[in-house]
């Protein structure tokens, strides 16, 4: 009798075990969701009022209207040295919002002088709220949030790139 109780205990774990295997996945394993892919090709140096380098980060560049539609949107993953530099042809107000965006970020609003106009600092992801220049402004510099607060940068600084 007892070698049967231990056999009916050997068939029970067994079968535990092969349950527990039917209820895994294939046995591949899936990479994380990654979304859209920036290409780093250019960098921006932000510089103090004394026009001293303080950071500089690698940027995808948004310089067509496709390129500025999309922007981060679907972007999940930004390393901390990277963003994204939009530029329009011609200076004037400019509005963005974080739609299709799941990073917060702070946006830099940059003028025709590459005067830093208008900072907002850690938006809100998937946000349809309308952030704004605040001022005439052809270039919008992108970052993970934060960004601007850890290197100090502040309005009125420039950028450069």
């Amino acid at each position: 009798m007892k070698s049967s109780f231990i056999t009916l205990l050997f068939s029970l774990a067994f079968l535990v075990f092969l349950q527990s295997c039917n209820n895994k996945d294939s046995g591949e394993e899936k990479a994380p969701e990654k979304g859209a892919q920036l290409k780093l090709t250019e960098e921006v140096t932000f510089l103090n009022t004394n026009g001293d380098e303080i950071s500089t980060i690698r940027v995808a560049l948004a310089d067509d209207q496709q390129s500025r539609n999309q922007g981060l949107m679907d972007v999940n993953d930004l390393p901390n040295d990277a963003g994204m530099l939009f530029i329009f042809e011609e200076e004037e107000e400019l509005s963005f919002y974080m739609a299709n965006t799941p990073l917060p970020l702070d946006i830099m609003f940059v003028s025709a002088d590459s005067n830093i106009i208008r900072i907002h600092h850690n938006t809100s992801p998937f946000s349809s709220k309308q952030l704004l220049s605040d001022g005439p402004a052809q270039y919008v510099v992108e970052t993970n949030a934060g960004y601007a607060v850890a290197n100090d940068i502040q309005e009125g600084m420039k950028i450069r790139f």
